[in-house]
């Protein structure tokens, strides 16, 4: 832990400023050297993806080891990431697949289903009735109006 808080609002990331993003960069290099394979998806709203992961870092990769690029839409959280290729650099694989979920309908509505449906049981009283608990973090943070004024 850096003790970096970057927790930004809408639950998404807050952009770190040079000296957050200096310690962490070294702590991602010297941990990713051990990973055999690292997922980012990092994303800051309305701005290119912050890299996570830089050339040195994959470089000291175990040849035959994976990066996983989702932010590859918005630049990409690996430094050597090409959106919507796979490619080798210094024996990594790097994969940046552009549109995820489109590549996988029927699990994006499978998804998608499952979570509104528990989105609507969080929201039914013991008796199966609407019963909101406003209260509940979810429920709070989904709630854009009530009673004629802003939640």
């Amino acid at each position: 832990d850096l003790g970096i808080d970057a927790a930004g609002e809408g639950g998404y990331a807050r952009e770190l400023t040079e000296d957050e993003k200096a310690r962490q960069q070294q702590a991602l290099e010297d941990a990713i050297k051990g990973f055999d394979v690292v997922i980012t998806t990092a994303l800051v709203p309305g701005r290119p993806a912050p890299v996570l992961v830089t050339a040195a870092a994959v470089e000291g990769m175990k040849p035959g080891s994976v990066v996983v690029d989702l932010a590859g839409e918005t630049g990409g959280n690996c430094e050597l990431t090409e959106p919507g290729q796979t490619v080798v650099k210094h024996g990594v694989t790097i994969c940046s697949p552009l549109n995820l979920p489109a590549t996988m309908p029927e699990h994006a509505s499978e998804l998608y289903s499952k979570n509104v449906y528990e989105l609507i049981t969080l929201m039914q009283g013991e008796d199966g009735s609407f019963a909101p608990d406003f209260e509940d973090e979810i429920l709070a943070g989904a709630c854009v109006t009530r009673s004629k004024e802003n939640a």
